[in-house]
C-alpha cells in the first residue's frame, strides 16, 4: 500500500488503534492518545473501518468527486479533432472561444500536448539486411572557426564578422563555411566522414570513392547509394561515377528528408558529440578531432537502433553469419 507522504500512522498502526476502540471498548480519546494522534483522526479511521472493514484503512484519493466547471466530453473530443488537424493551442482556443490555459491543460491530459508527427502519415521504418546493401550520404554545412570565440576566451565583445590573414600578410577574407560529407551504412550504421571545402560535384565524387574504399577495407561491398536531390548528386559526372563503381544511385523524395533519416540522425549525433561537443581554437582543431570521434562512434559507442551494439560489432557478427 502506498501511504500519503505526510501520514503519521502506518496501516498496521491504524488497525491496532481501531481495534482498541471496537474490540476492547477503549474511548476515542484514549486510543488517540496512545498512538499520539488527534481524536478527530482516530474517529475518522474508526468510522471508515466500520464502513468498509480493512479496505477502509487505505488512503483515499484527494481529488474532488464533482467538478462544477469540468469541460464537457464532446468539447474535449472537438479539441482532439482540431489538434489532429495540426492546429496550435491558441488557434484551438480562438476557434472554440475557450481559455488558452484550459485548452493547453486538456491537450496535456489527453497526451496531445506536442504536435510532433501528430496527424501526419506514419513514418515508414526500414533496415537493410546486408552490410553495403544501402549507403546513405549527406552533407552538413558548418561555420569555419578562424579565431577562438567567447566560449573559449570568455570575451563576448569580440563578436561580429572576422577577417584573418596569411603569414605573409595576405587577406583570407571572412570566415565562410566548411562542409562535412558523411556516409553511413544502413544495416550496421558504420560511418565515414570528412571535412571538405565545398559540396561541388567533383568533391562529392572524390568523397564517394574514398567512402567506397573505406567500406571495402571492412569487407563491405557498396551496392546502392541514397542521397538527397542536391546539385552534386544530380550531375552527369556523378551518375557516370556510380555506374563505373557498379553502384545503383537512389535519391530521396523531394521535400522529404525523412527518406534519408539515418543520415540526418547521424548528423545530429555528430554535431552534438563532435562539432559542438567541445571547445576548439580554430577549424583545424575541430577537423583534427573528427577521426577520434568517428573511431569511438564506430568501435565503442553503443547504438540504440542496433541492440546497444557498436557498429563494428554488428558488422563482425553479420559478416560471420554470411561466411
Amino acid at each position: 500500500m502506498k501511504l500519503h507522504a505526510n501520514a503519521a500512522l502506518s496501516l498496521r498502526q491504524r488497525r491496532r488503534m481501531v481495534l482498541l476502540v471496537i474490540e476492547q471498548g477503549r474511548s476515542i480519546h484514549d486510543a488517540a492518545a496512545e498512538f499520539h494522534t488527534s481524536p478527530r483522526t482516530c474517529s475518522k479511521w474508526v468510522a471508515r473501518f466500520r464502513e468498509a472493514s480493512e479496505a477502509g484503512l487505505v488512503d483515499r484519493s484527494s481529488a474532488c468527486r464533482v467538478v462544477a466547471n469540468r469541460t464537457d466530453e464532446r468539447r474535449i473530443e472537438a479539441i482532439a479533432a482540431l489538434r489532429r488537424l495540426r492546429m496550435t493551442g491558441p488557434e484551438i482556443a480562438e476557434v472554440l472561444e475557450m481559455a488558452l490555459s484550459t485548452v493547453s491543460g486538456i491537450l496535456q491530459r489527453i497526451g496531445m500536448g506536442r504536435l510532433g508527427r501528430l496527424g501526419l502519415e506514419p513514418a515508414q521504418r526500414y533496415e537493410r539486411e546486408r552490410p553495403g546493401e544501402l549507403i546513405h550520404i549527406d552533407v552538413k554545412k558548418l561555420g569555419r572557426i578562424l579565431v577562438p570565440g567567447h566560449r573559449v576566451t570568455g570575451n563576448r565583445r569580440q563578436g561580429g564578422r572576422r577577417t584573418t590573414y596569411t603569414p605573409d600578410g595576405r587577406r583570407m577574407g571572412d570566415a565562410g563555411w566548411e562542409f562535412v560529407h558523411i556516409a553511413i551504412d544502413d544495416c550496421t550504421r558504420l560511418a565515414y566522414a570528412e571535412v571538405l571545402p565545398d559540396e561541388h560535384a567533383r568533391t562529392a565524387i572524390a568523397f564517394l570513392r574514398r567512402a567506397v574504399t573505406f567500406y571495402q577495407r571492412h569487407g563491405i561491398t557498396v551496392e546502392r547509394l541514397l542521397t538527397d536531390n542536391g546539385n552534386p548528386y544530380r550531375s552527369t559526372i556523378h551518375a557516370l561515377t556510380c555506374r563505373a563503381l557498379g553502384i545503383r544511385h537512389l535519391r530521396t523524395r523531394p521535400r522529404r528528408p525523412q527518406t534519408n533519416g539515418k543520415a540526418e540522425r547521424f548528423i545530429r549525433t555528430m554535431l552534438g558529440g563532435w562539432a559542438y561537443g567541445a571547445l576548439y581554437r580554430d577549424s583545424h582543431d575541430r577537423t583534427a578531432a573528427l577521426d577520434g570521434w568517428l573511431h569511438r562512434y564506430n568501435h565503442h559507442r553503443p547504438h540504440a537502433a542496433i541492440g546497444r551494439q557498436a557498429p563494428i560489432n554488428r558488422l563482425n557478427n553479420l559478416l560471420g553469419t554470411y561466411t
